[in-house]
């Protein structure tokens, strides 16, 4: 599920302004967004009150949506440049197609991971016998200038190192953890961690002190440093935390994000993330022309146009708020 906004506007992002460098207990509270007809999402990413966590820069939370009687997720061909998309399930089915000729389904904790690099267009839809709820986080990941041009490219994990404790078990989703690494490629320092929790667990997690984090809620109850994070929002840590104390009233879950601060400026706009104006006038005339981005085939419908740029020009700045 990617930004279908038809009114895009411009997200300021990175730089280390405003990295708060020390613990902190922000709560992010959501912004509900429509996508398309019928589906609606939580954004927690960018927010007004926090741009980025690390390389993490877009962060959308839906569903448990019932589905049974409807066609689910349908995201028609779009395009990607500069960013990594991770999709996460916790329940349903997900079929992506891209222009690199890649076609699978993506399972509650298994990890889709596309790497846009240079251009990438890609499709997202529920197959068309899929299970009744609908319920994941669709997330991106800035790539560090080094890295942008790369060759687009999937991946698909459907076996991810697990970490567990009493009372809570990790799925490591990307990066590194308490000595667990994820297959998943990374280009900067980063984690990415699905975490249950049982009912009455009070553990403390295991942290790196250079890194910020921010935990989102998916469902249950849990308490995060002491501050009780409902389902659709997320808690914003800070840096030079070494260890997390959760508790859980219910049967919980949670999402770990984490990384060291993004130093680098962006602009993202729409489905891009570029450095200038250019970069990104560029891009959506290559889209709208064809050209560039690919093909994605077999989806049964036309690819999304791109909305028009804003008419005021785009500039890279850091962290704001």
């Amino acid at each position: 599920m990617s930004n279908l906004e038809r009114e895009a506007a411009p997200a300021l992002c990175g730089g280390r302004g405003f990295v708060v460098a020390e613990p902190v207990r922000e709560l992010l509270s959501p912004r509900h967004v429509k996508l398309g007809e019928s589906s609606e999402v939580r954004r927690l990413l960018p927010n007004l009150g926090r741009r980025m966590v690390g390389a993490w820069c877009f962060v959308d939370h839906y569903g448990p949506d019932d589905i049974a009687d409807e066609a689910g997720m349908q995201v028609p061909p779009h395009p990607h440049m500069g960013l990594q998309t991770v999709s996460w399930l916790h329940e349903g089915e997900v079929l992506h197609r891209d222009s690199t000729g890649s076609l699978q389904t993506i399972r509650p904790r298994e990890l889709g991971l596309m790497t846009s690099g240079r251009a990438i267009s890609h499709s997202e839809e529920s197959p068309r016998a899929h299970a009744r709820f609908l319920h994941g986080a669709q997330l991106w990941v800035a790539l560090p200038d080094g890295h942008r041009h790369t060759d687009p490219r999937f991946e698909h994990h459907a076996d991810l190192p697990v970490v567990t404790a009493p009372g809570v078990k990790a799925t490591l989703i990307l990066g590194d953890l308490d000595g667990a690494t994820s297959p998943g490629t990374a280009y900067t320092p980063i984690v990415g961690a699905d975490l249950s929790l049982t009912r009455g667990a009070d553990v403390r997690l295991p942290l790196e002190p250079d890194f910020e984090y921010a935990v989102l809620s998916m469902s249950g109850e849990a308490h995060v440093d002491g501050v009780p994070v409902l389902p659709g929002s997320m808690l914003y840590l800070g840096c030079g935390r070494s260890e997390l104390p959760l508790r859980a009233e219910s049967d919980a879950a949670l999402m770990l994000l984490g990384g060291e601060p993004f130093e680098e400026e962006l602009i993202m706009f729409w489905n891009w993330i570029g450095r200038s104006q250019e970069e990104i006038e560029q891009a959506r005339q290559d889209w709208m022309e064809g050209s560039r981005f690919g093909e994605v085939k077999g989806y049964d419908g036309a690819p999304l146009p791109a909305p028009e740029l804003p008419p005021v020009p785009l500039k890279p700045r850091g962290r704001v708020r």
